[in-house]
């Protein structure tokens, strides 16, 4: 075992850091270790400075050293020199290491306003509202010119001109109907796409922001939906495009139709030939410009503004998904990304104190974290493509989300660790465990297609119940339903189609987020990895009050023996209890796929 420290609440209290404090910080050296001296090494206003650690405690082999940190920066920066009989090494958020290595990759303490205390415990629910559930009244709606109507069972269609026209006439009361399966299921927090008019089905090309798109059942169906999931003790989250509207939006229409219009500034017109800028070249998707003042006074600013109007009662939702962070404020040499994000989340949290500000980035999303903006952001890099790249199935291409030529890589778990921690070391805990990790999304294939089978689709389901940060569901997942792309995952939730339901993979997820909820650990504590292989994971989650010892293996593989470990109940995988052996050795179990956990 390998010196450790995180960001948790074994080694950083959890209070959030004010300028001026200073933070004791732990680091967590095993026996056998090669250290005899500990400093630690901050930055403040830039420059490097050194303070040497001293020994906090000793808990059985292991040794407890201790540093103060000053917080003299919004986000101050600190790393540990190790100094042993054969030498120096540093530990940075990424590990150990025996070279010099940017400040980048450091640990970082981050006095901005946290995110709300309720998003720790989240476990979202995703729903794409045309295909999740139809209401008796979405018989009685007219077809708009633009869809082409289809019953529940009609095929969806990935791919092809239809695709965004296909309408199921999923609505909002639909939704409502089913939140029971939801409580079933042991989710807390619905995250809605969409729910303004638009010309598609997904309604990321809005037409207007003041009202919820009568297709859907209008505004009182969201006041409707969000009271329920409030009774339930829940929080609702809604989507808006900060990058982009529809090219029928009201704004966009009175742009075009008369270049001194106040709208025209909102997007990007080419002057002298009246062309405008739209995201990746799509002409009903006008892009937004955030150097004009009047957009950001209509978008946040505005008492009435619609980030605003839709965190206030009656709808009260609890806060917002941002589509397209990544290219928000974005363009040539325009760069007010940072700008915007601190923007809204001031905005929103201004609405309400409690409110969430989670980013989309399909990417890299690492540069525009721990900026005083958003709160976290949807982990595809970090934790979905890693996931994928570990467990997919056989050699059948399957498309990636990132649109990477060749599709998903299969790599092996060193790779697949390499990866996660290369994401992870570079944002702050804060930021890393309040990112939503996922499994698939109305973006990408699902996460069965990927996997191939229920066996793999576990281990993933278990990755995602065990590992930090909020796990969002895509709905339908937890029945197993496929799709080889975005699109062609949107499909309607089978409620009338037990057969195409598997039950079992709805208990698998049942029984995984449970054990979530039941082991504080799991939702609140550090991680420790034990072991990586090519076919296996092994690591602990580690909090004041407990720790979770987990498996993951995608085939089986060698025996895999642990020291220093104490005794073990099994709480997920059926596996036997662990108990040390006359050597103090533990043996966990070589079968595969599989998934375990133990509380230790």
């Amino acid at each position: 075992m390998q010196p450790h420290h995180d960001g948790s609440a074994r080694y950083v209290p959890e209070q959030a850091p004010e300028l001026g404090d200073t933070v004791p910080v732990l680091v967590r050296v095993p026996a056998g270790s090669d250290v005899r001296r500990v400093h630690v090494r901050t930055t403040p206003d830039g420059e490097p400075r050194f303070a040497e650690a001293v020994v906090d405690r000793r808990d059985g082999d292991d040794v407890w050293w201790r540093a103060d940190v000053e917080v003299r920066n919004p986000v101050s920066n600190y790393r540990f020199l190790l100094t042993g009989r054969h030498g120096t090494r540093w530990l940075n958020a990424a590990g150990p290491v025996d070279h010099d290595v940017p400040d980048v990759g450091d640990f970082k303490l981050v006095t901005y306003a946290p995110p709300p205390a309720w998003a720790r415990d989240a476990v979202i629910y995703q729903i794409f509202p045309d295909r999740f559930a139809r209401s008796a009244a979405a018989d009685a709606r007219p077809t708009p010119d633009w869809a082409v109507p289809c019953d529940w069972d009609t095929p969806v269609r990935g791919y092809g001109p239809d695709t965004p026209r296909q309408l199921y006439g999923g609505d909002l009361d639909g939704i409502t109907g089913r939140l029971d399966h939801l409580d079933r299921l042991g989710v807390n927090t619905v995250y809605l796409t969409p729910v303004f008019p638009a010309r598609s089905n997904h309604r990321y090309d809005a037409a207007s922001f003041d009202r919820v798109d009568p297709l859907l059942g209008g505004d009182a169906a969201l006041v409707r939906l969000a009271d329920a999931a409030h009774a339930r003790g829940w929080r609702l989250i809604g989507d808006i495009t900060s990058n982009h509207t529809g090219d029928a939006h009201e704004w966009f229409t009175r742009a075009v139709a008369d270049p001194h219009a106040p709208e025209r500034g909102l997007y990007y017109f080419d002057r002298p030939g009246g062309d405008y800028e739209s995201w990746n070249g799509v002409r009903s998707l006008p892009k937004l410009n955030w150097a004009d003042p009047e957009l950001r006074r209509r978008f946040a600013t505005d008492p009435d503004s619609l980030l605003r109007r839709w965190l206030r009662p009656p709808y009260g939702l609890d806060g917002w998904r941002v589509d397209v962070a990544n290219m928000t404020g974005r363009r040539g040499a325009d760069a007010y990304t940072h700008e915007v994000a601190a923007l809204l989340r001031a905005v929103a949290v201004d609405t309400r104190a409690d409110a969430l500000v989670m980013a989309e980035h399909g990417h890299d999303h690492t540069g525009d974290l721990d900026r005083d903006g958003w709160h976290g952001t949807m982990n595809y890099v970090g934790f979905t493509d890693p996931v994928w790249s570990w467990l997919r199935a056989g050699d059948q291409p399957v498309p990636n989300f990132l649109g990477v030529p060749g599709g998903v890589t299969r790599r092996d778990g060193r790779a697949v660790l390499a990866t996660m921690n290369a994401y992870r070391s570079l944002v702050s805990w804060r930021s890393y465990t309040h990112s939503w990790q996922l499994l698939g999304s109305h973006d990408s294939a699902r996460i069965r297609t990927v996997v191939g089978d229920a066996a793999r689709q576990e281990v993933a389901a278990g990755l995602l119940a065990t590992m930090p940060g909020t796990p969002m569901v895509f709905a339908g997942d937890e029945w197993g339903l496929t799709g080889d792309n975005g699109e062609g995952s949107r499909t309607p939730m089978p409620w009338d189609r037990p057969a195409a339901r598997d039950e079992r993979t709805f208990e698998t997820y049942r029984a995984l987020l449970a054990l979530r909820r039941a082991e504080p650990a799991l939702r609140h504590g550090g991680l420790r990895w034990l072991h990586v292989d090519a076919d296996t994971l092994v690591f602990v989650r580690e909090a004041v009050d407990g720790a979770v010892l987990v498996l993951a293996r995608r085939a089986p593989g060698s025996l895999v023996r642990l020291t220093g470990l104490p005794p073990a109940d099994n709480r997920y995988g059926g596996a036997p209890d662990l108990r040390p052996d006359a050597d103090g050795t533990v043996t966990l179990p070589a079968d595969g796929p599989t998934f375990q956990a133990w509380r230790m």
